[in-house]
Formats: C-alpha cells, structure tokens, sequence
C-alpha cells in the first residue's frame, strides 16, 4: 500500500506515515470533527478546528507539519479543499481518519464521559420512539402508529436534506453542550 497521494495540494498519508512523522519531528495535528467526537475520542495531542466552522487562515498559521482527520477522511477531505492553494507548505489528510488510525493498532484517547456522538444519540432516540409506538399500537390502539410513521418521515427528511430536527433538539441537551 502506498503511504502517501495527493489530493490537490494536500498530500494523504496512512497511519503508519503518519505515526513515522509524529516520531520524528512536532506536528500540528487538526481533528475537524466536532466537538461532542473530539470529546469523547480523538487521536492524543490534537487540536479541534471542527469543519462546520473551519478557519482555513487559522490551521494554515499552525506550524507545519499540518496533519488533518476525522472519522473517515471525508470531512478532513473538505477541509483539505478548503486550505485550497498552500504553496510549499507541507499539509496533510490522514486516509481512513481516526477509523484507519485505529485499524493500524494505533491508540487514542478516549473520555468515556463525554457524550456519544450525536447520530448514536439520533438512532438510540429515533429507534426508542419507534419500539415504543410499534408496542403502544400491538397493544393499545393502532392510532400509535401515527408516532412511528412521523419518525419515519423524520429520517427520510433528514436524509434528503441533511437536516436532523432530533439531533438540533438533542444538541440542546445540558450534556452536549462541550
């Protein structure tokens, strides 16, 4: 497997380089995911810039090596579009994310009390609703099949547009907030 490609002008790397260069020299390691995923897990000696509020100015002034990730490579991806042109500085995507850092056997820091991430949040709410209507229509009235369907209707919406009413609610919660 090849260590490195370039995307544009960010060069991706694997965890194996990634770990060569962390041994060799300082780098300047950006988790854009956000805060709630940094929180509860997060590669050791990173910084939070998370991509919904990405300053492409403020990761570019971090001392190089610049090093990007998140869960998979996709948001670190965007991110990476959105250095967009950085000359000879040396910027990087980790491929795979924290997932293929892991899968590498390499160890993060994990804070068990932090929230889950908020799609766990999401299905674990979204699937409660759904039992729960599914029981209270088997057993009391079919009219509680009203609640499953509207559920339903709520993750197709939130698939289609990218907007989750559950999670903007749940997001709320006194334990999300980071």
């Amino acid at each position: 497997m090849q260590a490195s490609t370039f995307v544009g002008t960010v060069q991706t790397i694997d965890a194996i380089a990634l770990r060569q260069i962390l041994e060799s020299e300082t780098v300047s390691l950006v988790d854009v995911r956000e805060a709630g995923e940094h929180a509860r897990e997060r590669i050791v000696g990173s910084k939070l810039h998370p991509l919904s509020s990405f300053d492409a100015e403020a990761v570019r002034a971090l001392p190089e090596p610049i090093v990007l990730y998140c869960a998979s490579g996709n948001r670190s991806n965007q991110a990476a579009h959105k250095i967009g042109a950085i000359g000879d500085r040396r910027v990087y995507q980790l491929r795979d994310g924290i997932a293929g850092w892991k899968q590498a056997g390499y160890k993060t820091e994990i804070d068990l009390r932090a929230p889950l991430p908020m799609m766990r949040q999401v299905q674990i709410v979204a699937g409660s609703l759904v039992l729960t209507g599914t029981l209270l229509a088997a057993l009391v009235s079919p009219w509680f099949l009203i609640l499953t369907g509207f559920v339903g209707s709520g993750l197709i919406f939130a698939g289609a547009t990218g907007f989750c009413g559950m999670a903007k609610l749940l997001a709320m919660l006194p334990y999300n907030r980071v």
